[in-house]
């Protein structure tokens, strides 16, 4: 039998109907599986097993009162946890970093918000390294977060906790951000599934350029169930988009005729590794056999994109940094603190220069993708790395070398999703990118879901290392 901390949310969901399992059996046997693994995963933050488990008995009498009449949300009973810089009500915010005053936060974000009022049972929150400008689980308020595939790898990040805790059964149901790869990358170095949603699809506050909030599950069913809670408008984010009746559950999808462009190179960053070059063309491949129509795509990205991005964002981090006091800054990573002050130096003209890099960025990714239904990529050029280096170049210099692939597409706002499509001769994971148009979300997990049922059988999810 399936254990229970590995059934999706939709099992869970029919055998609550059905009354073979409870919400409280469940919650506990996924906070023995985060108490078997998190000495060595480091993936929570603010977990509390007491309220997860209160939260869990009111939805039990919910589902034993269903059969007289009484209405159950659309998540109730699922386990779910949530990124650390997504609010929640009473929870502190430390944004990965030691330099943040630690204040509890006064509502919830909307992302949080809707998983309440669906009856998702919270378990708590997932690390992230500071301010989220990093691909990795290296953090400076929170342990170091690791891939469960691999102890000495890195999870990816900035949703590095949210992209640890799925691959190791922490629940079905995570949410992470992502402005330049924060939920693709962990999803496609812990093997799991996301969709980095159209820009204003699942509102968040703060909202800023490129920022979304997306679904980080192990399939691709259980990321269309959030995606019917959580991408309903809220106010507080100018960027949501008008209500819309999206049948998210619609997954089924004929792939004859599709239009599919392959992009196995995007011009600039690291160079792609050859398994993960193999993996994402052998996907292509079956793409095409299953009566796609698939036409290379040429790289589009240039170096003057990606080094003006850089420095916009380190401009733009400096100028949060700067305002700390010395004590505080001194608790920050030092990598991020380095990385950030050359901001200080460039010219206004410079950061200017590099802000609209956003827009050719934009206008080149939609561009390249405009004669296709999707495109495909690897999400990422390399497999896991370190798990105690920053990022996978280890130098803040060349911050953006691996994200020349992700970046592209929050600056076009257009809905990308990263799922699994292989592991690498060493056991790791590799993620197989699917970008649409803008605002075709469901085109992106209707291919996503097509890859899921054709990909060859994956493997076992891991397990925790056997007690001393």
């Amino acid at each position: 039998m399936t254990a229970l901390h590995d059934l999706s949310a939709s099992e869970l969901l029919v055998r609550y109907r059905e009354r073979s399992l409870s919400p409280v059996e469940v919650t506990q046997a996924v906070l023995d599986r985060i108490a078997a693994w998190e000495p060595h995963l480091h993936a929570t933050y603010a977990l509390d097993g007491e309220a997860a488990l209160a939260s869990a008995r009111v939805s039990e009498a919910r589902w034993l009162r269903h059969e007289s009449g009484e209405k159950v949300g659309a998540l109730e009973g699922v386990p779910a946890m949530i990124k650390e810089n997504i609010a929640t009500v009473g929870t502190p915010m430390p944004l990965g970093t030691g330099a943040t005053e630690l204040v509890a936060a006064l509502r919830d974000a909307p992302p949080s918000a809707r998983l309440r009022e669906a009856g998702a049972v919270i378990l708590g929150k997932t690390t992230m390294p500071d301010y989220g400008m990093l691909s990795s689980g290296l953090s400076s308020f929170h342990g170091l977060t690791r891939n469960p595939w691999d102890l000495s790898k890195n999870p990816g990040g900035s949703s590095s906790g949210a992209g640890a805790a799925a691959a190791a059964g922490y629940g079905p149901l995570h949410v992470g951000t992502d402005i330049g790869g924060s939920v693709r990358l962990p999803a496609s170095w812990c093997g799991i599934f996301t969709l980095k949603p159209s820009l204003g699809r699942i509102p968040i506050d703060p909202a800023y350029a490129g920022r979304v909030a997306g679904p980080m599950t192990r399939t691709v069913a259980d990321a269309a169930l959030m995606m019917g809670v959580l991408a309903q408008p809220d106010d507080r984010d100018a960027t949501s988009l008008p209500a819309q009746t999206i049948e998210w559950q619609r997954l089924e999808r004929d792939l004859a005729g599709l239009r599919i462009g392959f992009m196995p190179d995007i011009g600039v960053g690291m160079p792609v590794d050859p398994e993960v070059a193999d993996a994402v063309e052998a996907a292509a491949k079956r793409f095409e056999a299953a009566g796609a129509k698939v036409d290379r795509v040429a790289p589009f990205l240039t170096r003057s994109m990606l080094d003006g991005m850089d420095d916009f964002w380190r401009m733009r981090a400096w100028l949060d940094i700067s305002t700390l006091r010395e004590e505080r800054r001194a608790r920050a990573l030092p990598f991020i603190v380095e990385w950030a002050k050359r901001g200080a130096t460039l010219s206004g003209e410079r950061v200017f220069r590099g802000y609209s890099q956003m827009a050719a960025m934009r206008d080149a990714a939609v561009a390249a993708c405009r004669p296709y239904d999707v495109v495909l990529s690897p999400t990422a050029p390399i497999a896991a790395y370190n798990a105690e280096w920053p990022c996978p170049t280890n130098d803040p210099e060349r911050p953006f070398e691996h994200i020349a692939f992700t970046l592209p597409f929050n600056m076009s706002e257009q809905p990308a999703a990263s799922i699994d499509c292989g592991q690498t001769s060493a056991g790791l994971p590799i993620g197989l990118q699917i970008i649409g148009r803008r605002h075709d979300d469901l085109t992106v997990m209707q291919v996503a879901s097509a890859w899921e049922s054709m990909r060859p059988t994956p493997r076992p999810w891991p397990e925790p290392p056997a007690p001393d």
